[in-house]
């Protein structure tokens, strides 16, 4: 019988068309019938109509069909990959900001932790919370593997309310350490043995080990990394150079450097001064820039690149929007290896899975959704026991309560609970205004907030 893989959010130009060329070019799948799903049928229809004519002149053998009923498109499958959105993206985001910016909290990004990571959250969950009911009825057994944000806050709720599902979350920000040791350390990335782990957006390299000689690469990595990234572009680079050049920059696969000819940055530590304060004072290198990273900590405001962040998000806003509807043979993520993994009993170390933490980060409570690396044979996805260092431990354990609150807040539809997911959280130092704030963003964004009594 031949394998049913379901893509949620297929009318999405980036997710659908990106996705639909990983799992084309997996010969394991071949075979595999592939369901498009998308609330919007006209960009639906032209996802479909694209993956038909790559597939007929490929000679590819997938069977695809479309459709906009969710039910029929789960019925029998056997992997679901989500990747969904509400409303106008960035114009709640904006609000996201704004709006908690007016009440004197300031954030250094807003999208997955802080008040904005918060109503983001409160507004994605209950829709992916109706597709894992929907999955629960007639695909119990599938797995599904999310890339919506904010992933941490998302996995940890669904994972509260339906237990036994196989529910994954997925994050590329883990290829970071792909593109940039290999160069900085002068060796292939096949020849590194590397692990991180901690929360989503909120990780570390906590090992790196040379496989041919054994010996461990974290003093090298420590001793080159500040050559290495203080002198690296960042997106204030690569705006610049798009808006003089009237060409977008392809950073996908590649280091910024390379994509800007070889260039070093106008700006020290571009994207990375808090980066660089990580690596200084607790002495491991995080998996992502400032924008991600800085999201969690309170005093990351006073030390992360604000220029380089602004110019990240601009650049991002722009490159959605040009974003070229086509699919290429290339494998970019993660989740095809794993389904791959199941199908084929292969026991393969994956590098980042967003998983329940059951004993993974010794710091953290078993409800939380972790990010580690994990093996993966026909039985599923085992998470690997990680050992994290102190100070690292206790910038994670800051999370628990903000995950906890989070999740209670969606399932049992509370603005007390919001309230108080927002006064534990130390990005916020506010209190009195904190009611007001929440109920000017459940007004601001009713549509999909109202549920909150």
């Amino acid at each position: 019988m031949a394998t049913k893989i379901v893509l949620i959010g297929a009318g999405s130009a980036q997710f659908g068309y990106g996705t639909l060329g990983e799992i084309f070019q997996s010969t394991t799948l071949y075979g595999s019938e592939i369901v498009l799903l998308d609330i919007n049928p006209t960009a639906l229809a032209a996802t479909e109509k694209t993956a038909r004519d790559f597939l007929a002149a490929e000679d590819l053998p997938f069977t695809l069909t479309a459709t906009t009923d969710r039910l029929t498109a789960l019925r029998g499958a056997e992997f679901v990959i989500i990747s969904i959105e509400v409303g106008d993206r960035f114009a709640l985001w904006d609000l996201d900001w704004q709006i908690p910016q007016q009440y004197g909290i300031q954030q250094v990004y807003g999208e997955n932790g802080g008040p904005g990571g918060l109503f983001h959250s409160l507004r994605i969950i209950p829709p992916i919370l109706d597709i894992c009911a929907d999955v629960a009825e007639v695909c119990p057994n599938a797995w599904v593997f999310n890339y919506s944000n904010p992933m941490s806050r998302i996995c940890t709720t669904v994972h509260r309310r339906f237990p036994e599902l196989n529910f994954v979350g997925m994050c590329h920000e883990i290829a970071s350490l792909e593109r940039y040791l290999p160069e900085m350390l002068g060796t292939s990335f096949d020849n590194l043995s590397l692990r991180a782990a901690g929360l989503n957006h909120f990780s570390v390299l906590l090992e790196a080990r040379y496989k041919d000689s054994g010996y461990d690469a974290y003093p090298d990595v420590r001793a080159k990394a500040p050559d290495y990234f203080s002198t690296l572009p960042g997106y204030s680079d690569i705006l610049a150079y798009t808006r003089k050049n009237g060409r977008l920059v392809e950073t996908e696969g590649s280091t910024e450097r390379d994509a800007l000819g070889g260039r070093d940055s106008a700006y020290p530590w571009a994207d990375r001064t808090l980066f660089k304060e990580i690596l200084e004072k607790f002495h491991h290198l995080p998996i992502t820039g400032d924008s991600h990273f800085g999201e969690y900590i309170r005093w990351a405001n006073e030390v992360s690149d604000h220029r380089g962040i602004l110019d990240f998000y601009t650049f991002y806003r722009n490159y959605l929007g040009q974003v070229q509807p086509k699919i290429e043979l290339k494998l970019k993520e993660r989740v095809v290896p794993i389904m791959e993994g199941i199908l084929t009993d292969s026991g393969y170390e994956e590098s980042a899975v967003n998983i329940p933490n059951k004993g993974f980060i010794k710091q953290l409570p078993e409800f939380i959704a972790v990010e580690v690396p994990a093996t993966v044979d026909r039985k599923g996805i085992h998470g690997i026991k990680v050992d994290i260092p102190s100070g690292i431990g206790g910038l994670l354990s800051n999370q628990i309560a903000i995950h906890d609150l989070t999740a209670e807040a969606v399932l049992q539809g509370s603005r007390d609970l919001v309230i108080q997911a927002l006064l534990v959280d130390s990005v916020n130092d506010k209190c009195r205004a904190i009611p007001e704030l929440v109920d000017v963003m459940i007004s601001r964004q009713s549509p999909w907030l109202d549920y909150l009594k």
